[in-house]
């Protein structure tokens, strides 16, 4: 972490002065580092140039809600800082309705906040990737009905929830498979020890993710108490896309488990609950039809979270945001 701040630190050093020269139209400011947008929104102020904010993680939130740092001074002013770069944006552009709730929350415009979501590359019927059965082999080994969690095991997820939902499901056929990596990993293996129906793979090329994706009977998507809105998980898009049911172990206000309860295509459970985890997996465990179903509305779902048409939208904020 002392090293990711330095590189923060020397990041916000070196494009400052190089962005305040620099001829330009609109200024857009992201969240990584964590502060960009802030420092987005003075340099916009120097130019003179409209600012539109595109925030991919809520922060300080995330920060706070994730345990990485405590409440006080310095997030207190961060806050405080942020949401006057909120307040200075043209638009603001959000990943979800939960995230767009949340900034709303802090005081900006409603109008101003637009959502533009990161969607799937939806394929023509007949044009989609093969799928790689050795990747496939790998992620179900011999468990008859595999939950599968891919990707960044950070600060974000009921990594707790879902071991102990696991030992639950453990005499059941159900294996619950990681692949992926962050900075939880090591805390999770330590407490998925001697789960038999536990296990970790590493990432697989890019080049793999179709059948990464196409590998599991249903996707865990998970976002911890407290983090509503701050974290969006957008690689739903990705499972819809894939025609897979999601485990959404979440709060309904999700909007994972909003969306995804309203369409059909996922089961929501208490992200502190592990006998509820355990018992939505068992119902879609125990009914082929209702897997079938989900499978099917996740597929038909995908359709209106295509990339491209999410990437338009995004153009015509820029635009609009030059022209104002």
């Amino acid at each position: 972490m002392g090293r990711r701040v330095v590189n923060y630190l020397t990041y916000v050093a070196l494009s400052v002065p190089r962005a305040v020269f620099v001829r330009c139209d609109v200024v857009l400011g992201m969240t990584d580092p964590p502060f960009e947008g802030i420092v987005a929104a003075f340099v916009a102020l120097l130019k003179g140039k409209r600012f539109v904010y595109n925030i991919r993680d809520l922060y300080p939130d995330m920060a706070v809600g994730g345990s990485i740092m405590k409440e006080g001074l310095l997030t207190r002013v961060w806050e405080r800082l942020h949401r006057w770069a909120l307040r200075k944006a043209t638009r603001v552009v959000a990943l979800g309705e939960d995230m767009r709730a949340r900034i709303v929350a802090k005081g900006v415009r409603s109008e101003r906040v637009v959502v533009v979501r990161d969607g799937a590359e939806i394929c023509e019927a007949g044009s989609e990737p093969a799928v790689d059965a050795d990747v496939v082999r790998a992620i179900r080994s011999d468990f008859k009905f595999v939950l599968l969690h891919a990707g960044n095991l950070g600060f974000y997820g009921t990594w707790g929830t879902l071991i102990a939902a696991a030992q639950k499901l453990q005499d059941e056929e159900i294996g619950l498979v990681f692949v992926g990596d962050g900075a939880q990993r090591a805390q999770i293996e330590a407490a998925a020890l001697g789960c038999r129906n536990v296990r970790f793979l590493p990432f697989f090329p890019a080049s793999k993710i179709a059948s990464v994706l196409a590998a599991p009977d249903a996707h865990i998507v998970t976002v911890g108490r407290g983090l509503e809105g701050v974290i969006v998980p957008s690689k739903m898009y990705g499972i819809l896309a894939a025609g897979k049911p999601i485990v959404a172990v979440a709060s309904r206000e999700t909007d994972v488990a909003a969306i995804g309860e309203k369409r059909g295509f996922a089961i929501c459970a208490d992200p502190d609950d592990a006998l509820q985890v355990a018992d939505a997996v068992r119902q879609i465990f125990r009914s082929a039809e209702k897997l079938r179903r989900m499978g099917e509305a996740a597929r038909a779902s995908a359709n209106d979270y295509d990339r491209v048409n999410e990437l338009r939208k995004f153009v015509r904020i820029i635009e609009e945001a030059r022209l104002a």
